[in-house]
């Protein structure tokens, strides 16, 4: 039996590894994807009430989160909004993102195919 790892007794080398192709993830130019993450950077800065729940409560009654702010950026698995009144900063996970009102007219992406 031959080891697929290399060990000082037996003076033999993993065999060769066949790596998988690397991709680069990249769109066609000018295509962007509807994710929540990249909808909040299009309409970063702009004041909305974010809404959030939370399956495990520290307190009964405590599972949901309303912030009145703006996003200052978004990431595919988390957003980080800043208070208006208070300027307190926020890191929410995207899983607990239940929706978003905005007080303007909202950015999104071209429709057009």
């Amino acid at each position: 039996m031959m080891p697929y790892y290399w060990t000082p007794t037996t003076q033999q080398q993993m065999p060769p590894q066949v790596m998988p192709p690397q991709t680069t993830g990249a769109r066609p130019p000018g295509r962007e994807q509807s994710y929540i993450e990249n909808i909040f950077r299009l309409n970063r800065g702009k004041p909305g009430t974010f809404h959030f729940s939370f399956e495990h409560a520290v307190e009964p009654g405590k599972n949901t989160k309303i912030v009145r702010g703006v996003v200052e950026a978004a990431g595919r698995d988390h957003v980080i909004l800043r208070e208006l009144k208070s300027n307190h900063r926020f890191l929410f996970p995207m899983i607990y993102f239940d929706f978003a009102e905005y007080d303007e007219e909202m950015a999104y992406f071209n429709q057009n195919p």
